[in-house]
């Protein structure tokens, strides 16, 4: 059993920057591969970026890709995702997720079906 609990959420101004954080309990952490998931209001949730189990691949959607980065501790048990020039259109709440596969956060459909979800962190970008 892995909880996830997300931190680092909150106001701020576009253009600036944000750093979340997803503490995980367990003893299993580095067995799983990480992603960052966001929902905005009235939209679908989506992904945002992936990481392998040891740190040595990450993957991002083209919306963040450049602006955001995504790092793991597995020392520390946690995850986390630094966000710069951030938009209003990143508005969101932010989730952390487990999954025992790395490539399964690519395939359309499996979001039902990842290991682990955290509840959630609220991310608001103003103009």
């Amino acid at each position: 059993q892995v909880q996830l609990i997300e931190s680092g959420g909150g106001l701020v101004q576009a253009g600036g920057s944000l750093r979340l954080s997803c503490a995980a309990s367990g003893r299993t952490f580095s067995t799983y591969a990480m992603a960052w998931f966001r929902q905005a209001p009235g939209k679908e949730r989506e992904f945002v970026a992936a990481i392998t189990t040891s740190g040595g691949n990450t993957a991002y959607a083209d919306s963040v890709k450049g602006r955001f980065t995504i790092s793991r501790d597995n020392a520390k048990n946690m995850v986390y995702l630094q966000m710069n020039s951030l938009k209003p259109e990143d508005t969101a709440v932010y989730y952390c997720v487990a999954d025992h596969n790395y490539y399964r956060y690519f395939l359309p459909g499996l979001q039902s079906k990842y290991d682990y979800w955290g509840q959630g962190t609220q991310v608001t970008v103003s103009s």
